[in-house]
Protein backbone atom coordinates (compact mmCIF):
# COMPACT_ATOMS: atom_id res chain seq x y z
CA UNK A 1 0.00 0.00 0.00
CA UNK A 2 1.43 3.36 -1.03
CA UNK A 3 0.60 6.13 1.42
CA UNK A 4 -0.55 9.47 0.02
CA UNK A 5 -1.32 11.10 3.36
CA UNK A 6 -0.16 10.42 6.92
CA UNK A 7 -1.03 11.99 10.27
CA UNK A 8 1.74 12.79 12.74
CA UNK A 9 0.47 12.19 16.28
CA UNK A 10 3.08 14.40 17.90
CA UNK A 11 4.40 17.94 18.18
CA UNK A 12 7.58 19.99 18.09
CA UNK A 13 10.82 18.97 16.45
CA UNK A 14 9.93 15.32 15.88
CA UNK A 15 6.67 16.23 14.11
CA UNK A 16 8.58 18.56 11.78
CA UNK A 17 11.34 16.01 11.22
CA UNK A 18 8.79 13.37 10.12
CA UNK A 19 6.92 15.85 7.91
CA UNK A 20 10.08 16.81 6.04
CA UNK A 21 10.82 13.23 5.06
CA UNK A 22 7.16 12.70 4.09
CA UNK A 23 7.30 15.75 1.82
CA UNK A 24 10.44 14.39 0.13
CA UNK A 25 8.51 11.16 -0.49
CA UNK A 26 5.57 13.03 -2.00
CA UNK A 27 3.30 12.20 0.96
CA UNK A 28 0.91 14.84 2.32
CA UNK A 29 0.88 15.36 6.10
CA UNK A 30 -1.69 16.14 8.77
CA UNK A 31 -0.66 17.87 11.99
CA UNK A 32 -2.59 17.70 15.24
CA UNK A 33 -2.28 20.49 17.77
CA UNK A 34 -3.41 21.61 21.20
CA UNK A 35 -4.25 25.11 22.44
CA UNK A 36 -0.59 25.63 23.36
CA UNK A 37 0.59 24.75 19.85
CA UNK A 38 -1.77 26.84 17.68
CA UNK A 39 1.15 28.88 16.32
CA UNK A 40 3.62 26.01 16.20
CA UNK A 41 5.85 25.32 13.23
CA UNK A 42 4.40 21.86 12.59
CA UNK A 43 0.94 23.40 12.15
CA UNK A 44 2.28 25.79 9.53
CA UNK A 45 4.41 23.18 7.77
CA UNK A 46 1.77 20.44 7.44
CA UNK A 47 -0.66 20.28 4.53
CA UNK A 48 -3.53 20.13 7.03
CA UNK A 49 -3.90 20.68 10.77
CA UNK A 50 -6.55 19.46 13.20
CA UNK A 51 -7.20 20.95 16.63
CA UNK A 52 -7.46 18.22 19.29
CA UNK A 53 -8.01 19.99 22.60
CA UNK A 54 -6.61 21.89 25.59
CA UNK A 55 -2.89 22.23 26.26
CA UNK A 56 -2.44 19.40 28.81
CA UNK A 57 -1.38 16.27 26.89
CA UNK A 58 -3.91 14.15 28.80
CA UNK A 59 -6.61 16.20 27.07
CA UNK A 60 -5.02 16.34 23.63
CA UNK A 61 -1.97 14.38 22.45
CA UNK A 62 -2.76 11.37 24.64
CA UNK A 63 -6.44 11.06 23.71
CA UNK A 64 -6.58 8.08 21.34
CA UNK A 65 -10.07 8.76 19.99
CA UNK A 66 -9.19 12.34 19.02
CA UNK A 67 -6.08 11.23 17.14
CA UNK A 68 -7.87 8.49 15.21
CA UNK A 69 -10.87 10.72 14.48
CA UNK A 70 -8.53 13.36 13.02
CA UNK A 71 -6.90 10.76 10.78
CA UNK A 72 -10.24 9.43 9.53
CA UNK A 73 -11.71 12.88 8.89
CA UNK A 74 -8.71 14.03 6.85
CA UNK A 75 -8.34 10.81 4.87
CA UNK A 76 -4.93 9.87 6.25
CA UNK A 77 -4.08 6.21 5.70
CA UNK A 78 -1.44 5.94 8.41
CA UNK A 79 -0.32 7.50 11.68
CA UNK A 80 3.28 8.16 12.72
CA UNK A 81 3.49 8.53 16.53
CA UNK A 82 7.06 9.90 16.73
CA UNK A 83 8.46 9.30 20.22
CA UNK A 84 6.83 9.89 23.61
CA UNK A 85 3.06 10.36 23.95
CA UNK A 86 1.36 7.30 22.35
CA UNK A 87 4.40 5.91 20.53
CA UNK A 88 4.74 2.79 22.71
CA UNK A 89 1.09 2.42 23.68
CA UNK A 90 -0.17 -1.00 22.56
CA UNK A 91 -3.80 0.02 23.11
CA UNK A 92 -3.29 2.88 20.67
CA UNK A 93 -1.67 0.53 18.15
CA UNK A 94 -4.69 -1.79 18.37
CA UNK A 95 -7.15 1.10 18.05
CA UNK A 96 -5.35 2.32 14.92
CA UNK A 97 -5.62 -1.13 13.36
CA UNK A 98 -9.28 -1.49 14.35
CA UNK A 99 -10.02 1.84 12.65
CA UNK A 100 -8.61 0.48 9.40
CA UNK A 101 -5.48 2.62 9.60
CA UNK A 102 -1.80 1.70 9.61
CA UNK A 103 0.53 2.53 12.51
CA UNK A 104 4.01 3.47 11.32
CA UNK A 105 5.61 1.38 14.03
CA UNK A 106 5.75 -2.15 15.41
CA UNK A 107 2.83 -4.45 16.21
CA UNK A 108 0.90 -4.06 19.47
CA UNK A 109 2.11 -7.54 20.41
CA UNK A 110 5.75 -6.41 20.13
CA UNK A 111 4.95 -3.33 22.22
CA UNK A 112 3.31 -5.47 24.90
CA UNK A 113 6.21 -7.89 25.02
CA UNK A 114 8.97 -5.29 25.15
CA UNK A 115 7.04 -2.63 27.06
CA UNK A 116 7.38 -4.55 30.31
CA UNK A 117 10.93 -5.18 31.43
CA UNK A 118 10.10 -8.59 32.87
CA UNK A 119 8.41 -9.96 29.76
CA UNK A 120 11.19 -8.42 27.66
CA UNK A 121 13.84 -10.17 29.77
CA UNK A 122 11.97 -13.46 29.47
CA UNK A 123 11.74 -13.14 25.67
CA UNK A 124 15.40 -12.17 25.30
CA UNK A 125 16.49 -15.00 27.59
CA UNK A 126 15.12 -17.52 25.10
CA UNK A 127 17.59 -16.18 22.53
CA UNK A 128 20.68 -16.42 24.78
CA UNK A 129 21.00 -12.68 25.31
CA UNK A 130 23.32 -11.74 28.23
CA UNK A 131 21.34 -10.58 31.28
CA UNK A 132 22.28 -8.67 34.42
CA UNK A 133 22.16 -11.19 37.30
CA UNK A 134 18.93 -10.85 39.28
CA UNK A 135 15.27 -11.87 39.14
CA UNK A 136 13.23 -12.26 35.96
CA UNK A 137 9.97 -12.15 37.90
CA UNK A 138 8.12 -9.58 40.01
CA UNK A 139 8.95 -9.49 43.71
CA UNK A 140 5.99 -10.60 45.84
CA UNK A 141 7.66 -12.12 48.90
CA UNK A 142 10.00 -9.79 50.80
CA UNK A 143 11.82 -12.62 52.61
CA UNK A 144 12.44 -14.54 49.41
CA UNK A 145 13.47 -11.34 47.64
CA UNK A 146 15.94 -10.47 50.37
CA UNK A 147 17.46 -13.94 50.00
CA UNK A 148 17.85 -13.43 46.26
CA UNK A 149 19.41 -10.01 46.86
CA UNK A 150 22.03 -11.56 49.14
CA UNK A 151 22.81 -14.20 46.50
CA UNK A 152 23.16 -11.59 43.77
CA UNK A 153 25.31 -9.49 46.09
CA UNK A 154 24.96 -5.89 47.26
CA UNK A 155 24.73 -3.26 45.95
CA UNK A 156 21.61 -4.16 44.00
CA UNK A 157 19.09 -2.23 41.96
CA UNK A 158 15.33 -2.46 42.48
CA UNK A 159 13.56 -1.53 39.25
CA UNK A 160 9.96 -1.02 38.14
CA UNK A 161 8.86 -3.58 35.57
CA UNK A 162 6.94 -0.93 33.64
CA UNK A 163 9.48 1.78 34.39
CA UNK A 164 11.52 4.31 32.52
CA UNK A 165 13.32 7.61 33.07
CA UNK A 166 14.65 6.49 36.46
CA UNK A 167 11.21 6.27 38.09
CA UNK A 168 10.57 3.31 40.37
CA UNK A 169 14.31 2.68 40.65
CA UNK A 170 16.29 2.41 43.88
CA UNK A 171 19.91 1.49 44.63
CA UNK A 172 20.29 -0.65 47.74
CA UNK A 173 23.81 -0.54 49.16
CA UNK A 174 23.31 -2.99 52.04
CA UNK A 175 20.79 -5.49 53.41
CA UNK A 176 19.51 -3.15 56.18
CA UNK A 177 18.14 -0.75 53.53
CA UNK A 178 16.35 -3.39 51.49
CA UNK A 179 12.78 -3.23 52.82
CA UNK A 180 12.66 0.57 52.92
CA UNK A 181 13.97 0.93 49.36
CA UNK A 182 11.68 -1.82 48.12
CA UNK A 183 8.62 -0.06 49.54
CA UNK A 184 9.71 3.24 47.98
CA UNK A 185 10.24 1.65 44.58
CA UNK A 186 6.88 -0.13 44.69
CA UNK A 187 5.06 3.08 45.67
CA UNK A 188 6.75 5.14 42.97
CA UNK A 189 6.14 2.47 40.33
CA UNK A 190 2.43 2.35 41.18
CA UNK A 191 2.17 6.13 41.12
CA UNK A 192 4.10 6.63 37.88
CA UNK A 193 2.97 3.64 35.83
CA UNK A 194 -0.10 2.18 37.52
CA UNK A 195 1.89 -1.04 37.95
CA UNK A 196 3.62 -1.80 41.26
CA UNK A 197 5.66 -4.76 39.94
CA UNK A 198 9.40 -4.45 40.66
CA UNK A 199 12.36 -6.79 40.25
CA UNK A 200 15.99 -7.08 41.35
CA UNK A 201 19.19 -6.68 39.36
CA UNK A 202 22.83 -6.52 40.36
CA UNK A 203 23.93 -2.89 40.40
CA UNK A 204 26.49 -2.50 37.64
CA UNK A 205 29.08 -0.01 38.84
CA UNK A 206 30.58 2.46 36.37
CA UNK A 207 28.37 1.28 33.50
CA UNK A 208 28.33 2.54 29.94
CA UNK A 209 24.92 2.93 28.29
CA UNK A 210 25.16 1.64 24.74
CA UNK A 211 22.19 1.08 22.46
CA UNK A 212 21.88 -0.58 19.07
CA UNK A 213 19.56 0.67 16.32
CA UNK A 214 17.61 -2.09 14.59
CA UNK A 215 15.29 -2.06 11.60
CA UNK A 216 12.94 -4.85 10.58
CA UNK A 217 10.45 -5.35 7.75
CA UNK A 218 7.30 -7.44 7.37
CA UNK A 219 9.21 -10.13 5.46
CA UNK A 220 11.41 -11.32 8.33
CA UNK A 221 14.46 -9.21 7.52
CA UNK A 222 16.15 -7.48 10.48
CA UNK A 223 19.40 -5.52 10.44
CA UNK A 224 21.35 -3.46 12.96
CA UNK A 225 22.59 0.04 12.12
CA UNK A 226 25.40 0.03 14.67
CA UNK A 227 25.44 1.60 18.11
CA UNK A 228 25.01 4.88 19.94
CA UNK A 229 26.80 5.82 23.15
CA UNK A 230 24.36 7.48 25.58
CA UNK A 231 26.30 7.50 28.83
CA UNK A 232 26.18 11.24 29.60
CA UNK A 233 22.91 11.55 31.49
CA UNK A 234 21.18 13.63 34.14
CA UNK A 235 18.48 12.04 36.31
CA UNK A 236 18.83 8.81 34.28
CA UNK A 237 17.91 10.70 31.10
CA UNK A 238 20.25 11.23 28.17
CA UNK A 239 21.74 14.65 27.43
CA UNK A 240 24.61 13.83 25.05
CA UNK A 241 24.74 11.00 22.53
CA UNK A 242 27.23 9.91 19.90
CA UNK A 243 27.70 7.29 17.21
CA UNK A 244 29.63 5.13 17.07
CA UNK A 245 30.83 4.47 20.62
CA UNK A 246 34.51 5.19 21.25
CA UNK A 247 34.67 2.05 23.39
CA UNK A 248 33.68 -0.75 21.02
CA UNK A 249 36.01 -2.85 18.90
CA UNK A 250 34.74 -4.14 15.54
CA UNK A 251 34.34 -7.61 17.05
CA UNK A 252 32.37 -6.33 20.05
CA UNK A 253 30.25 -4.12 17.78
CA UNK A 254 29.33 -7.16 15.68
CA UNK A 255 28.55 -9.25 18.76
CA UNK A 256 26.28 -6.59 20.26
CA UNK A 257 24.62 -5.91 16.92
CA UNK A 258 23.80 -9.57 16.39
CA UNK A 259 22.45 -9.76 19.96
CA UNK A 260 20.17 -6.80 19.21
CA UNK A 261 18.88 -8.53 16.08
CA UNK A 262 18.05 -11.63 18.15
CA UNK A 263 16.12 -9.48 20.63
CA UNK A 264 14.15 -7.99 17.72
CA UNK A 265 13.46 -11.46 16.36
CA UNK A 266 12.16 -12.51 19.78
CA UNK A 267 9.16 -10.23 19.24
CA UNK A 268 8.91 -10.40 15.41
CA UNK A 269 9.84 -6.74 15.30
CA UNK A 270 8.99 -4.47 12.37
CA UNK A 271 10.07 -0.87 11.84
CA UNK A 272 12.73 1.08 13.73
CA UNK A 273 13.57 0.07 17.28
CA UNK A 274 16.42 0.32 19.75
CA UNK A 275 17.92 -2.39 21.95
CA UNK A 276 19.65 -0.94 25.00
CA UNK A 277 22.58 -2.52 26.84
CA UNK A 278 24.63 -1.80 29.93
CA UNK A 279 28.36 -2.45 29.68
CA UNK A 280 30.59 -2.88 32.71
CA UNK A 281 34.23 -1.89 33.11
CA UNK A 282 35.31 -5.33 31.88
CA UNK A 283 33.40 -4.84 28.60
CA UNK A 284 30.74 -7.36 29.57
CA UNK A 285 27.39 -6.21 28.19
CA UNK A 286 23.88 -6.98 29.41
CA UNK A 287 20.43 -6.52 27.89
CA UNK A 288 18.60 -3.60 29.48
CA UNK A 289 15.40 -3.05 27.47
CA UNK A 290 14.01 -2.44 24.01
CA UNK A 291 12.39 0.83 22.95
CA UNK A 292 9.72 0.08 20.36
CA UNK A 293 9.84 3.44 18.59
CA UNK A 294 12.10 6.00 16.99
CA UNK A 295 14.62 7.39 19.47
CA UNK A 296 15.29 11.07 20.17
CA UNK A 297 18.92 10.49 19.23
CA UNK A 298 18.26 8.77 15.88
CA UNK A 299 19.97 11.57 13.87
CA UNK A 300 23.47 10.46 14.88
CA UNK A 301 22.76 7.03 13.37
CA UNK A 302 21.43 8.66 10.21
CA UNK A 303 24.59 10.74 9.83
CA UNK A 304 27.03 7.83 10.12
CA UNK A 305 25.02 5.41 7.95
CA UNK A 306 23.36 7.69 5.38
CA UNK A 307 20.02 6.00 6.12
CA UNK A 308 16.87 8.11 6.64
CA UNK A 309 15.24 6.12 9.44
CA UNK A 310 11.87 7.85 9.10
CA UNK A 311 11.76 7.04 5.39
CA UNK A 312 12.55 3.41 6.18
CA UNK A 313 9.80 3.35 8.81
CA UNK A 314 7.28 4.57 6.25
CA UNK A 315 8.43 2.11 3.58
CA UNK A 316 8.25 -0.80 6.04
CA UNK A 317 4.72 0.25 7.08
CA UNK A 318 3.76 0.25 3.40
CA UNK A 319 4.80 -3.40 3.29
CA UNK A 320 8.03 -3.00 1.35
CA UNK A 321 11.09 -5.13 2.15
CA UNK A 322 14.27 -3.47 3.38
CA UNK A 323 16.21 -2.05 0.46
CA UNK A 324 19.57 -3.07 1.90
CA UNK A 325 21.23 -5.96 3.72
CA UNK A 326 23.50 -6.01 6.75
CA UNK A 327 26.62 -6.22 4.62
CA UNK A 328 25.61 -3.04 2.78
CA UNK A 329 25.83 -0.96 5.95
CA UNK A 330 29.07 0.83 6.80
CA UNK A 331 30.07 3.42 9.42
CA UNK A 332 31.07 6.73 7.87
CA UNK A 333 32.66 9.22 10.25
CA UNK A 334 31.41 10.19 13.71
CA UNK A 335 28.35 12.10 14.95
CA UNK A 336 27.50 13.94 18.19
CA UNK A 337 24.16 15.10 19.55
CA UNK A 338 23.52 17.56 22.37
CA UNK A 339 19.94 17.89 23.55
CA UNK A 340 19.13 21.57 23.98
CA UNK A 341 16.71 21.78 26.90
CA UNK A 342 15.19 24.89 28.43
CA UNK A 343 16.80 23.91 31.72
CA UNK A 344 19.26 25.59 34.05
CA UNK A 345 22.31 23.34 34.52
CA UNK A 346 23.42 25.62 37.37
CA UNK A 347 20.17 24.89 39.20
CA UNK A 348 20.02 21.10 39.13
CA UNK A 349 18.79 21.14 35.50
CA UNK A 350 15.39 22.48 36.54
CA UNK A 351 13.12 23.72 33.70
CA UNK A 352 13.54 27.39 32.83
CA UNK A 353 10.96 28.06 30.14
CA UNK A 354 10.19 31.44 28.63
CA UNK A 355 9.83 33.40 25.41
CA UNK A 356 12.59 33.04 22.82
CA UNK A 357 13.49 36.72 22.62
CA UNK A 358 16.31 35.89 20.23
CA UNK A 359 16.90 32.60 18.47
CA UNK A 360 19.67 32.02 15.93
CA UNK A 361 20.64 28.51 14.78
CA UNK A 362 24.26 27.57 14.09
CA UNK A 363 25.23 26.73 10.52
CA UNK A 364 28.19 25.53 8.51
CA UNK A 365 29.76 22.19 7.54
CA UNK A 366 28.60 19.14 9.46
CA UNK A 367 25.94 20.92 11.53
CA UNK A 368 22.29 19.81 11.80
CA UNK A 369 19.61 21.35 14.01
CA UNK A 370 16.32 19.51 14.57
CA UNK A 371 13.99 21.94 16.33
CA UNK A 372 10.40 23.12 16.51
CA UNK A 373 10.81 26.75 17.48
CA UNK A 374 11.68 30.12 16.03
CA UNK A 375 12.35 33.55 17.44
CA UNK A 376 9.40 35.06 19.31
CA UNK A 377 7.77 31.75 20.24
CA UNK A 378 7.06 30.72 23.83
CA UNK A 379 8.17 27.33 25.16
CA UNK A 380 5.00 25.77 26.65
CA UNK A 381 5.04 24.63 30.27
CA UNK A 382 2.92 21.57 29.46
CA UNK A 383 5.47 19.44 27.64
CA UNK A 384 9.07 18.28 27.70
CA UNK A 385 11.28 21.41 27.72
CA UNK A 386 13.49 20.32 24.82
CA UNK A 387 14.03 23.18 22.38
CA UNK A 388 16.19 21.39 19.84
CA UNK A 389 18.68 18.67 19.07
CA UNK A 390 22.06 19.96 17.95
CA UNK A 391 23.91 17.38 15.86
CA UNK A 392 27.35 17.50 14.30
CA UNK A 393 29.18 15.14 11.96
CA UNK A 394 32.90 14.82 11.38
CA UNK A 395 35.29 12.51 9.57
CA UNK A 396 36.40 11.35 13.03
CA UNK A 397 35.42 11.81 16.68
CA UNK A 398 37.76 14.74 17.26
CA UNK A 399 36.38 16.71 14.32
CA UNK A 400 32.80 15.96 15.42
CA UNK A 401 33.59 17.28 18.93
CA UNK A 402 35.27 20.43 17.61
CA UNK A 403 32.34 21.11 15.30
CA UNK A 404 29.97 20.71 18.24
CA UNK A 405 31.94 23.24 20.29
CA UNK A 406 31.87 25.68 17.36
CA UNK A 407 28.13 25.11 16.81
CA UNK A 408 27.37 25.69 20.50
CA UNK A 409 29.28 28.96 20.39
CA UNK A 410 27.22 30.03 17.34
CA UNK A 411 23.85 29.03 18.81
CA UNK A 412 22.11 32.10 20.26
CA UNK A 413 19.14 31.54 22.55
CA UNK A 414 17.91 34.51 24.57
CA UNK A 415 14.94 34.22 26.92
CA UNK A 416 15.69 31.10 28.95
CA UNK A 417 18.57 29.17 30.40
CA UNK A 418 19.58 26.14 28.34
CA UNK A 419 21.79 23.07 28.51
CA UNK A 420 24.12 24.42 25.81
CA UNK A 421 26.79 25.56 28.32
CA UNK A 422 26.68 22.09 29.87
CA UNK A 423 27.05 20.54 26.41
CA UNK A 424 30.18 22.59 25.80
CA UNK A 425 31.51 21.61 29.24
CA UNK A 426 31.10 17.94 28.29
CA UNK A 427 32.78 18.36 24.89
CA UNK A 428 35.79 20.05 26.47
CA UNK A 429 36.18 17.71 29.43
CA UNK A 430 39.21 15.44 29.35
CA UNK A 431 37.19 12.37 30.43
CA UNK A 432 34.79 12.78 27.51
CA UNK A 433 37.46 13.65 24.96
CA UNK A 434 39.48 10.58 25.98
CA UNK A 435 36.39 8.34 25.99
CA UNK A 436 37.05 7.42 29.64
CA UNK A 437 33.61 8.13 31.14
CA UNK A 438 30.43 6.35 32.22
CA UNK A 439 26.82 7.08 33.24
CA UNK A 440 28.11 8.86 36.36
CA UNK A 441 29.77 11.61 34.33
CA UNK A 442 27.58 14.35 35.85
CA UNK A 443 28.03 13.03 39.38
CA UNK A 444 31.80 12.70 39.06
CA UNK A 445 32.75 15.74 37.02
CA UNK A 446 30.04 18.39 36.96
CA UNK A 447 29.16 21.04 39.52
CA UNK A 448 27.46 24.37 38.80
CA UNK A 449 30.60 26.31 39.70
CA UNK A 450 32.30 24.70 36.69
CA UNK A 451 30.01 26.79 34.49
CA UNK A 452 29.95 29.89 36.69
CA UNK A 453 33.48 30.93 35.76
CA UNK A 454 32.67 30.65 32.05
CA UNK A 455 29.42 32.57 32.45
CA UNK A 456 31.11 35.35 34.46
CA UNK A 457 33.74 35.62 31.73
CA UNK A 458 31.01 35.90 29.10
CA UNK A 459 29.26 38.61 31.15
CA UNK A 460 32.47 40.61 31.34
CA UNK A 461 32.88 40.36 27.57
CA UNK A 462 29.27 41.42 27.07
CA UNK A 463 29.77 44.46 29.28
CA UNK A 464 32.89 45.42 27.33
CA UNK A 465 31.02 45.17 24.02
CA UNK A 466 28.12 47.24 25.37
CA UNK A 467 30.52 49.91 26.60
CA UNK A 468 32.14 50.05 23.17
CA UNK A 469 28.80 50.45 21.39
CA UNK A 470 27.62 53.12 23.77
CA UNK A 471 30.84 55.03 23.33
CA UNK A 472 31.26 54.72 19.55
CA UNK A 473 27.82 54.06 18.06
CA UNK A 474 25.64 56.64 19.83
CA UNK A 475 21.88 56.24 20.11
CA UNK A 476 21.76 53.44 17.53
CA UNK A 477 23.32 51.15 20.10
CA UNK A 478 20.39 51.30 22.54
CA UNK A 479 18.91 47.94 21.53
CA UNK A 480 22.31 46.26 21.65
CA UNK A 481 22.83 47.57 25.17
CA UNK A 482 19.39 46.39 26.25
CA UNK A 483 20.00 42.92 24.80
CA UNK A 484 23.48 42.56 26.26
CA UNK A 485 22.41 43.59 29.74
CA UNK A 486 19.34 41.39 29.68
CA UNK A 487 19.52 39.04 32.65
CA UNK A 488 19.17 36.01 30.41
CA UNK A 489 21.35 37.10 27.56
CA UNK A 490 23.95 34.46 28.13
CA UNK A 491 22.02 31.28 28.57
CA UNK A 492 23.65 30.23 25.33
CA UNK A 493 25.70 32.36 24.99
CA UNK A 494 25.56 36.03 25.98
CA UNK A 495 26.91 37.53 22.82
CA UNK A 496 27.79 35.89 19.54
CA UNK A 497 31.51 36.47 19.31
Amino acid sequence: MKFTKILIANRGEIALRIMRTAREMGIKTVAVYSDADRESLQVRYADEAVFIGPAPSAQSYLVIDKIIDAALKTGAQAIHPGYGFLSENASFARAVKTAGLVLIGPSPEAMDLMGNKLTAKAAAKEYNIPMVPGTDYAITDIKAAKKVAKEVGFPILIKAAAGGGGKGMRIVEEESQFEEMLNRAVGEAQSAFGDSAVFIERYVKSPRHIEVQVLGDQHGNIVYLFERECSVQRRHQKVVEEAPSSLLTPALRKEMGECAVRVAKACNYTGAGTVEFLMDDQLNFYFLEMNTRLQVEHPVTELITGVDLVKEQILVAEGKPLSFKQEDLKINGHAMEVRVYAEDPCNDFLPDIGKLVRYVRPQGPGVRVDDGFEEGMVIPIYYDPMIAKLITWGENREQSIQRMIRAIDEYIIVGCETTLPFGKFVMQHEAFMSGNFDTHFVKHFFTPDKLTATINHEEAEAAAVVAYFLQHEGNNSTQVAVDATNKRMGSAWRLNR
